[in-house]
This record gives C-alpha cells, structure tokens and sequence, in this order.
C-alpha cells in the first residue's frame, strides 16, 4: 500500500511564484530555455537548466552545470526569493487548462514503495539521462521537479482535497503565459494530513505517469545515501521524494502524433496498396485535419490530402495489453514493416509532434521536410495502468500529458 509524507518544501514567496514557476526541464534544450528566461532572473530554469548561466556551448553533463545550478538554487533561498516552509506540510496543486481542472496532492513518497513495485512504471529509462538528474539530485542535495503520479480514484481522498480548496484560500493563484491557471494551497493541518496518510495507506497502487527519470534517479540518489549512512532509520529525507499524485479520473492524455520522412523508396501508390494490406483506407472528405475519433483508427496525411485508416480484424491481438495499443499497431504494421523503422526511439527518420501542437503542425512538417504524417487516437489512462499492472512497458512516445505541472512551485530538500 502507498506511503505518503508530508516535508518542509523550500518554495517561491507569493509574489515572485509566477515568476519562478518554469516548464520541466526536459521539454526544451538550452537555445529555448535561454529566450524563456529573457528578463526573468527568478525562472526556476536557473536551476533545473543552470546551463543557461554558463558559456554558450558548456557540456551539458559538465560539473559546471550542476554546480551552478546547486548556487542558483540556494542563492534564490539566501536572497528571500525563496522561503522555507515552517514545519511539514501537504499541498494542493490544481491546474486549469482551457477549461479543464485536474487537482493533485503534492507529497513526498517511498523510495521502498518504487523498489517494491508500489509504484508502478510503464517506460524504460536511458542510462544517459538517468546519469544527469542523478548528478543534479546528489550535487543540490534537492528534488527540484515533482513526479507526475496517478492513482485510482478514490471518492474519500477526493472528498478531503474538495472540503479542503473550499475552506481554506490558496498561497499561489496565477494564470502562466500560456494560459494555464496553477492554484496551491498548503495543508498544515495535522488532523488532515493523518487523513489523507491514511487514505493513502489502503491505496494498493500509484503509477508514474511522467517523470521515470527523476523517479529513478531520486530512487538511486537514496540508495546512496543509505549506503553511506549504514545506521540509517528509513525517516530520513533522502527515503523520499517529490510527487504530485492525480486521481486517475482527472487526467487527460492528448495524442502524441508521427511524421516520417520518407516513403522507403515507393510511390505514394505503392504506399498506399501496402498500407491497405492491414488498415482500410479511406480518403477523408471533410473540412481540416482528420482527428481520430475511436480506438485502432488513424489519420494519414499524405500527398496534400487526409485519410482514414482502420486497422482491419486480425491484424493486432486485443488480448494482448501491448499489442492492441494504437501506437503497437501503427508501429508493428505499417511504421516497422512497411517504411522500415525498427526503433523509434532512434531512427532519425522519423519524429514525434505532441498533440497540444495541433493536427496543422503535421501538415506543417509534410510541407517541410516531411512525407508523411499521422494523427493519433489517445492512449488512455487504463491502458497505462493496466500495462503497468501486468508489468509491461509502452511502446515509446505512447503517452502526452497536458497540462504540463511546472517546475519551483516546491522543492524537497534531502535533509
């Protein structure tokens, strides 16, 4: 069962957290995150990507990186920038993205509990990137970005969060330059963070949704300094880290769509007879982008016009649980056999355009310098659940969550 805690969060004061409050680190390289911190000396990229305060050209695995970014973050607490909370709290984290709410509880959870399968995984991890937030983790002596976890709903954990938002104001409440509304509000009650420990505690299962590379490099960081503190208790900081638990019910997963290319030596006709070995193929006749509207469907922009691609009966297992995804599909029939792509992961023919782009970027890279594109129906949140359940992976780029939770709103200190 799940073990939650609350800590003393090193955080922005209240009028500076919209300001420091910066997208994770991984969703932009050093040029992007030097033009986002244009005129904003308090952007928690300072930290997450301290290379933006070194040489253009710095390594970004130098020693330098992490030390910098080590002195930006505690720089930020000795000015006032930031503030240490008084005592351990829990905290409430909603985001409000063109309409749509989704309210998580911000804690600090078991590195025993990923060790012991509690929390579940569905992604392999690079070594590479692994190596990086290990060195960032251990040198700041900080988990500087929360773990992005989800859980099945539960109506009395809901219940608790709910009572609490409307009794109590929040400590941040601002909308970002995107539009998206981020509200926080800390709990210090003990009645109530006894409560939610114990609601918790009957939870069988908490699942990464995003972040398996922080997720494993906090884990490695704490089994180091176990290894270093033989006398270890188990409530040390470093047995814990940063998480921001989502019910199940709330999350949203957008398409995460695939352009190639392309067409691995054929005539746009040849590649259309191949790909109507497994698929129907149907052109679309309807205004804009074609959007897939149910499971094993897709859209295929080629040639200047759209089409509708059903994956025909017997072509995929449904009861295999990896198998039947949309993205297994479209890579074990048409991406893998057909154009040649043995590994996404890697072939640099192929790329990947996040569902918040819009359909009209995938008829941007065609007209660029891509062949062709395809629109994805999104993998939903019990498919993830229940390939991690079966201990199973996702085929790469399976999953894009939105809206994104931002970096420096809370900081956990590993003493």
């Amino acid at each position: 069962m799940a073990t939650i805690k609350p800590f003393r969060a090193l955080r922005p004061r209240e009028d500076l957290a919209d300001k420091v409050a910066a997208l994770p680190y991984d969703v932009m390289n050093s040029e992007e995150a030097r033009e986002a911190v244009k005129g904003n000396p308090y952007s928690f990229l300072h930290v997450d990507k301290a290379e933006i305060d070194l040489p253009v050209g710095t390594g970004l695995y130098d020693k330098a990186v992490y030390e910098k970014a080590k002195e930006n973050l505690y720089g930020f607490a000795d000015s006032g920038v930031f503030i240490r909370e008084d005592r351990k709290a829990l905290y409430i984290y909603r985001l409000i993205m063109d309409g749509y709410s989704q309210t998580g509880l911000v804690v600090c959870t078991s590195i025993d509990d990923y060790l012991n399968n509690v929390i579940k995984k569905h992604e392999f991890t690079r070594a590479d990137k692994e190596e990086d937030r290990i060195r960032h983790v251990d040198t700041t002596n900080a988990h500087t970005g929360p773990i992005f976890q989800t859980y099945i709903a539960k109506e009395s954990i809901t219940g608790i969060i709910e009572a609490y938002k409307a009794e109590n104001m929040p400590c941040y409440d601002f909308v970002a330059d995107d539009g998206i509304s981020h509200t926080v509000w800390v709990i210090k009650d003990d009645a109530v963070i006894e409560r939610l420990e114990k609601e918790f505690s009957s939870v069988e299962s908490l699942y990464i949704a995003d972040g398996h590379h922080r997720a494993a490099s906090a884990v490695r960081v704490g089994v180091m300094r176990r290894g270093a503190k033989p006398d270890f208790t188990g409530e040390e900081e470093f047995n814990y880290f940063l998480s921001v638990l989502f019910p199940s019910n709330e999350l949203r997963i957008m398409d995460y769509n695939r352009v190639v290319k392309d067409l691995n030596g054929m005539s746009e006709e040849e590649f259309i007879a191949r790909v109507a070995e497994k698929f129907r193929v149907t052109r679309y006749e309807g205004e804009g982008q074609l959007k897939p509207s149910r499971k094993h469907t897709f859209g295929m922009f080629l040639g200047g016009s759209w089409y509708e691609l059903e994956a025909k009966a017997g072509t995929y297992d449904e009861s295999d649980i990896q198998k039947r995804l949309d993205v297994a599909i479209m890579q074990n029939n048409l991406l893998h056999p057909i154009l040649g792509i043995e590994d996404p992961r890697t072939d640099k023919r192929i790329d990947f355009v996040g569902g918040i782009r819009g359909l009209a970027e995938l008829e941007r890279r065609v007209s660029l310098d891509m062949k062709v594109a395809f629109s994805m129906f999104p993998t939903t949140i019990m498919d993830l659940i229940d390939i991690a359940d079966a201990g199973e992976v996702m085929p790469p780029k399976s999953t894009w969550f939105e809206p994104k939770l931002r970096s420096g709103l809370f900081v956990h200190t590993l003493d």
